[in-house]
């Protein structure tokens, strides 16, 4: 039984074959990190650059919306940097900028003078009863075409036109909308002598509704009731209201004197007409100052005016029923009937106080200036079907009413 005490021993380790697998290995790892470094070198710039990208792209887009910002902010305001320090010198410089501007748009304005009988227009030798201003608007091969207000001329026997230049020409009332005063006189360009016709051009209309509050502005005319005058300063607020029949007007007030009977336009910083001076769309407590109604707003009714059109009239103060006045009141959306005018198209046909016009000819009237631009495109003499939403009790029935459009006549 010897062979049980025998004891098995390992075999001996070689250190040479240790040393070979420990080079190997080693070398492996070389070869990997080596691998490794290039597929980074590779990847890196791919992976790095859409971010890189992403930067410059917001940063560009970030600099291009503050300069698409800047701009818009400036529209028609002379903008200056925040530190800025205005001297009395630099403040002369810019009053004096502003009245160039005026001073070369006066070419435009006309003083307008209503004469009571016949005179000699070398003597002055006639009495006058009302005197305002006007802008040129156009002209064609035989008549200028003059922008005003019908109560500066409103019977009168003759009408006086004065230019820039002190001449004097006769006018006649061509058309004129009863409903905001609006007139276009023509005068005969027979009548002008060639320095006149030189000295006096178009006035330039603005093609932009964007006016903001503290822009700078310049009243031209006789805002305070001396011809030619130039005032300077800043629009007070753009979102005032005067509702007329048919159709409600935006207005801009501003921080400019101005007399009760004051006329004339409204120009920004770059000689365009932006709104005509109505002060009876002055509220009671803006009376001192000027307020003119957006240029935008009445150009539809000065083009109708200056192609010989009546204005369409149904006799309507409205309103828009909003989604929160519908909820808050229980009234169907639409256009609320807030008057209706006495002896209108609109009462003879039967439409009432407090009706809501949803459709005019099958067109759904959601808000009133969607019912003022439609009544705009009619026809006078002719007739369309308004459907109002009537209330009965707690509730609302359909109703239609065949309206004849009219022409207002005061």
């Amino acid at each position: 039984m010897e062979f049980i005490r025998e004891k098995i021993k390992e075999k001996p380790i070689s250190k040479r074959k240790l040393a070979m697998k420990v080079g190997v290995a080693a070398l492996c790892g070389l070869v990997f990190a080596f691998v490794v470094c290039i597929i980074l070198a590779i990847a890196a710039p791919l992976i790095l650059k859409p971010e890189e990208n992403e930067m410059i792209s917001t940063q560009d887009d970030t600099e291009q919306e503050d300069a698409t910002q800047e701009t818009e902010q400036q529209g028609n305001s002379i903008i200056l940097p925040p530190d800025f320090n205005l001297s009395l010198d630099d403040y002369q410089t810019l009053q004096d900028e502003l009245y160039r501007i005026g001073n070369h748009v006066n070419k435009s304005i006309v003083m307008v003078t209503k004469m009571e009988n016949e005179a000699d227009w070398t003597t002055n030798n006639f009495e006058t009863e009302g005197q305002g201003s006007g802008v040129i608007i156009s002209e064609d091969n035989n008549y200028i075409y003059i922008l005003t207000e019908r109560k500066i001329i409103a019977d009168a026997a003759h009408i006086r036109i004065s230019f820039v230049d002190g001449t004097g020409a006769e006018a006649t009332m061509f058309k004129y909308d009863a409903n905001t005063g609006i007139a276009i006189l023509t005068v005969e360009k027979r009548q002008l002598k060639l320095e006149t016709k030189r000295a006096i051009m178009v006035a330039k209309m603005s093609s932009t509704s964007t006016v903001n509050n503290g822009a700078l502005v310049i009243a031209l005319g006789s805002p305070l009731g001396t011809n030619y005058s130039i005032l300077t300063g800043n629009i007070t607020s753009v979102e005032n209201e005067v509702m007329t029949k048919d159709k409600n007007y935006s207005v801009y007030t501003t921080d400019i004197v101005a007399s009760k009977n004051g006329s004339g336009v409204l120009i920004n910083t770059n000689g365009e007409v932006i709104g005509m001076v109505i002060q009876a769309f002055s509220g009671s407590q803006d009376v001192s100052t000027l307020t003119a109604v957006a240029i935008d707003e009445i150009n539809g009714i000065i083009s109708n005016l200056r192609n010989g059109k009546d204005i369409p009239y149904v006799g309507l103060y409205i309103s828009t029923v909003t989604d929160d006045i519908s909820e808050d009141y229980d009234i169907p959306k639409g256009v609320f009937i807030k008057e209706v005018v006495a002896d209108s198209p609109a009462m003879k046909a039967g439409l009432q106080n407090g009706d809501v016009i949803t459709h005019i000819n099958g067109d759904a009237m959601m808000t009133d200036a969607m019912f003022s631009e439609k009544i705009a495109q009619l026809i006078p003499g002719t007739t369309c079907e308004i459907s109002v939403k009537r209330q009965n009790g707690n509730e609302y029935y359909d109703v239609t009413c065949v309206v004849t459009i009219g022409v207002l006549q005061e």
